[in-house]
């Protein structure tokens, strides 16, 4: 690019480099309202076909967010590309059907609140609550809310999965954040709970909330060997809740028996949400 003023000046590639910015910049504008336009379709052919259905979609998130991570980034930081492109879906699922998310920040307002704003980007509203007992209610109350809380709550809660027994109760519907990795910037595990929806679900790990009369050591490797794990535990003076997350492989009966085997005697088994698989990541 020549200087105007004069052309007797060689060319100054910083400033053809800067209007090639400038050219990529208006692209992805351009393309990001092209993508509004079609959510807006999206929104009209659903109201055409009485589609009454959930707008929140953990399946495909979860399909496209492996395909984010495993793309080669370039000089962008893995986090960038994964903020981006976890705000560009939620906010165009806020513009389909508006909702907040209720987090509990009993145990910190900022970890938590980092990770909803990670997450969810600003549009979303944030409602803080005392309690995870708290967003349950919340939630279950709304027409369309999430909940937000973290995994691992003070077992002085006690079996606060209890209040997802009910099958019209909110249900977990996803475990971030989705690309675990040591050197996260929002790295604190947090279940998202929403109220029950009949598709769009990533039922890859499920999660169930298992009353036993007891618990032995044993019973985690009898967990392990199945591929689960025990998210949470809380006792009571009638035995211990559990709280298990195991492959949607592995049938109801199959851990069930797997505990009976470790004397833990299992009382029931009811499901109360599911998720993508883990996805842990080397760096």
């Amino acid at each position: 690019m020549s200087n105007p003023l004069n052309p007797s000046q060689p060319p100054n590639p910083l400033a053809a480099l800067r209007v090639e910015i400038d050219r990529i910049d208006a692209g992805i504008h351009a393309l990001l309202v092209e993508r509004g336009d079609v959510v807006g379709r999206v929104i009209e052919a659903k109201r055409a076909a009485g589609d009454t259905g959930s707008a929140f979609r953990p399946d495909r998130e979860a399909a496209l967010m492996r395909q984010i991570v495993l793309k080669s980034q370039g000089r962008w930081p893995i986090d960038a590309a994964e903020n981006i492109w976890r705000v560009i879906v939620a906010t165009s699922t806020y513009t389909q059907v508006p909702y907040s998310v209720h987090a509990d920040i009993a145990d910190g307002d900022t970890p938590i609140r980092e990770s909803m704003r990670f997450h969810f980007g600003f549009t979303v509203p944030f409602v803080p609550a005392a309690s995870s007992t708290e967003v349950i209610a919340a939630v279950n109350a709304s027409n369309g809310d999430l909940g937000m809380f973290r995994i691992d709550q003070s077992a002085t809660l006690g079996a606060w999965w209890k209040g997802l027994e009910r099958p019209t109760a909110p249900k977990i519907i996803a475990r971030l954040p989705f690309a675990e990795r040591a050197d996260h910037p929002v790295g604190l595990p947090v279940f998202v709970i929403a109220r029950p929806q009949r598709d769009g679900l990533a039922r890859e790990t499920i999660l169930a909330s298992v009353r036993a009369e007891r618990w032995r050591p044993q019973a985690f490797e009898a967990l392990a060997a199945l591929g689960a794990e025990m998210v949470a535990s809380a006792g009571d003076a009638n035995g211990a809740n559990l709280l298990i997350a195991h492959p949607v492989e592995i049938a109801p009966a199959a851990l069930t028996d797997a505990l009976a085997q470790a004397k833990c005697a299992p009382l029931r088994y009811i499901e109360v949400g599911c998720h993508a698989n883990r996805f842990v990541m080397s760096r």
